[in-house]
C-alpha cells in the first residue's frame, strides 16, 4: 500500500505542476488581450471623436446632403457597409470607361505621329555597317592587314564609331567564311586580304538599291 500511495502521490505532484503552469499562461494571455481590448477601445473612441468633429463641421458648411450620407455610413456594421458597396461601383465603373476612353484618344492620337515617323525613315541617311568599311579599307590595300592594324585605320577615319579591335577580328573571320577575304598566317600574327568576289559581293547591294 505504500508504494501505491508513492504513486498517486508523485501523480498528484505532477498534475498540480502542470495545472499551475496553464494557470500562469491563463493569466498571461487575458492580460495581454485585455491590452489589446484597450488599445482598441481608445482607438475606437478616437475615432467616433474625430468623425463628431467632421459632421460639425460638415453642418458649419452648409452640406445637408452630405450630413444625410454620413449619418448613414456613421455605425460600421457589417449590413451598411455592405449596402455601401453598390453606391461605390457605379462611381468606379464611370472612371474605367473614362480611363479607357482617355488611352484610346491617346493612342488614336499617337498612330498618325507614329505612321509619320515611318514614313520619314527611308529619307535620313544611314551610315555604312561595319562589314562594308572592313570590305572597302582591304579592297583599298595592297598588302595584307592584321585586324589591329584595320581597327586603327578605320578608328582614324571614323572617330565616331568606336571600332574594336574583337569586334574587327571577328568581322574578318565572317568575310573569310563568304570567301569575300583571305587569311594568311606569318608566325602567331594573322592577316587578311580582300578577294576578287568581294568586289562583286559590294557592288549586288548597290544594285539592288537602284533597282528598289
Amino acid at each position: 500500500m505504500s508504494e501505491i500511495q508513492a504513486h498517486a502521490t508523485g501523480l498528484t505532484s505532477q498534475y498540480i505542476a502542470q495545472v499551475t503552469g496553464d494557470l500562469e499562461r491563463n493569466v498571461k494571455e487575458q492580460e495581454r488581450i485585455s491590452a489589446e481590448i484597450e488599445a482598441l477601445q481608445e482607438q475606437l473612441g478616437a475615432l467616433q471623436h474625430d468623425h463628431s468633429v467632421l459632421v460639425s463641421m460638415q453642418e458649419a458648411l452648409g452640406g445637408a446632403n452630405a450630413v444625410a450620407e454620413a449619418d448613414t455610413t456613421a455605425a460600421p456594421t457589417v449590413p451598411r457597409q455592405a449596402t455601401a458597396e453598390p453606391r461605390q461601383s457605379t462611381p468606379k465603373k464611370a472612371a474605367a470607361a473614362s480611363a479607357k476612353t482617355t488611352a484610346s484618344k491617346k493612342s488614336a492620337a499617337k498612330t498618325p505621329s507614329a505612321k509619320a515617323s515611318s514614313a520619314k525613315v527611308p529619307k535620313t541617311d544611314t551610315k555604312p555597317t561595319l562589314v562594308n568599311l572592313i570590305r572597302g579599307h582591304l579592297e583599298q590595300q595592297s598588302e595584307p592587314r592584321s585586324a589591329t592594324e584595320i581597327s586603327a585605320a578605320l578608328t582614324q577615319a571614323h572617330p565616331d564609331r568606336g571600332v574594336k579591335t574583337t569586334v574587327v577580328r571577328t568581322t574578318l573571320e565572317g568575310l573569310v567564311a563568304k570567301s569575300q577575304a583571305q587569311r594568311t598566317k606569318q608566325g602567331s600574327s594573322v592577316f587578311y586580304t580582300a578577294t576578287a568576289t568581294s568586289e562583286t559581293a559590294a557592288a549586288e547591294p548597290q544594285q539592288e538599291t537602284v533597282a528598289g
